[in-house]
Order: structure tokens, then C-alpha cells, then sequence
């Protein structure tokens, strides 16, 4: 048996075994390139988790901004009550916040 190295850019990894058949039979030969990596594709299931984890994160900004706010704007509702004194209306007299002296 004549061992020869196939002719023209042929796949290293090809069996000698079916180099030679197909040289014997005339058959094609199919040569498939597969480059997918054995194991866990980390990368796929990296970038799911890393987008939930950004919607989380400002979803918690979001709630933080909104407690600020209505923190501050009661705050504000406060010092307004308590600079305008009582409101009345109609006869009905509202005191809108206990004053420092009792």
C-alpha cells in the first residue's frame, strides 16, 4: 500500500482509511468542520443571567429613587402644614399640624 499526503488543502484530521476508499471508489468525500467546544456554553448562559441582574439592579434604583422622593415630599407637605397654620373652610377649621408650643 502506497502511502501518499492528499493533494490540495484537505483537512488534517481526515482517517487515511477514508482518503483511500474514496480515492478507490471515486466517492466525495463530506469533510464537516465541527468547532463547537465540548462542555457548558458559558457564554450563553452568562449573558441571560447578566441582563436579569441589570434589570433587577435598576428596578432597586427605581424603588430607591421613588422612596427618596416621597420622603422629601413629605417632608415638604410637612413644613408647608406647619407654616400655614390652620386651614378653614365653610366653618370648619383644620389643623394641619401640631404646632411646637403646647
Amino acid at each position: 500500500m502506497d502511502h501518499r499526503t492528499p493533494p490540495g488543502n484537505i483537512a488534517p484530521h481526515m482517517p487515511a482509511a477514508d482518503w483511500q476508499r474514496a480515492q478507490a471508489t471515486g466517492q466525495p468525500v463530506v469533510v464537516l468542520n465541527d468547532t463547537h467546544p465540548a462542555g457548558i456554553p458559558w457564554r450563553r448562559l452568562l449573558i441571560p443571567f447578566a441582563i436579569a441582574g441589570a434589570v433587577v439592579a435598576g428596578g432597586w434604583g427605581l424603588v430607591a429613587c421613588l422612596c427618596l422622593l416621597l420622603d422629601a415630599a413629605a417632608h415638604t407637605a410637612t413644613v408647608i402644614a406647619g407654616a400655614a397654620g390652620p386651614l378653614g373652610i365653610g366653618g370648619i377649621t383644620l389643623k394641619l399640624a401640631r404646632s411646637k408650643t403646647t
